[in-house]
């Protein structure tokens, strides 16, 4: 499981899993409204990253982010953290 702490939003954490494909799984959002994360959650349910950080970059909501643009910035994040460890 991967956890990210959100920054300037309702929900606190973001809690996932990314599998060898970069595929997403089990995505929770501590926080925030219930019925709107559980949506996102089941939308998102196996669908690459690159394609999420697509399409929720960028969403505004309360202090310029969103739900849905820090879910992007943490898979960003593991993308990232993975290319780097592969080119260690």
């Amino acid at each position: 499981m991967i956890t990210y702490s959100t920054s300037g939003t309702c929900s606190k954490q973001i809690v996932y899993d990314l599998d060898e494909e970069n595929r997403i799984h089990n995505v929770k959002f501590i926080g925030g409204c219930s019925g709107n994360l559980q949506g996102i959650a089941r939308l998102v349910e196996g669908r690459q990253a690159e394609e999420v950080i697509s399409l929720l970059k960028g969403i505004r909501c309360k202090q310029n982010t969103s739900c849905p643009d820090q879910f992007s910035r943490a898979l960003e994040k593991e993308l990232e953290d993975r290319s780097k460890k592969q080119n260690a």
